[in-house]
């Protein structure tokens, strides 16, 4: 068998341990573990949000981590672009991508190519949504107690 190369994709915006937790259950399962960092630009395409950290930044913050031997920026919606450029042959997903229409898609393109689609529990109790919410409810909080 060969070296096992795997690849976990994600914005990791305001990361968290659910990205922490993704990263380390992928490298316990290959020999080599690509982080992709879905670009700004990605992230206001394909899911309609502004990150809060820049896309260089948060490859830096990635990269640093130790169960990450190599981060791939993805400046292109498609997961098959970054396995052309990348060459992994396990793709690691939260389960909250498991049975979904994207999900299946996914499984089908990757299946074609020989790339294995492993899912992952998703980290329920925190999200970069819920962040995101949380960051939102607090500012607004602020600025009601400073205009009084």
């Amino acid at each position: 068998m060969g070296t096992r190369i795997g690849y976990a994709a994600g914005a990791f915006d305001l990361f968290h341990v659910g990205h922490l937790n993704l990263l380390r259950h992928a490298r316990q399962q290959c020999d080599f573990l690509v982080a992709g960092v879905v670009s700004d630009e990605m992230l206001r395409e394909v899911k309609g949000i502004q990150s809060v950290i820049p896309t260089a930044e948060r490859a830096e913050i990635v990269r640093h981590i130790s169960f990450v031997d190599d981060v791939y920026v993805e400046t292109e919606p498609s997961k098959m672009a970054a396995w052309r450029d990348v060459g992994f042959t396990h793709f690691f997903k939260g389960d909250d991508w498991r049975g979904t229409e994207k999900g299946l898609l996914l499984e089908r393109e990757f299946a074609a190519v020989g790339v294995e689609v492993v899912y992952f529990p998703y980290t329920a109790h925190t999200s970069s949504t819920a962040l995101r919410r949380a960051l939102d409810a607090l500012s607004r909080g602020a600025s009601a107690a400073a205009a009084k």
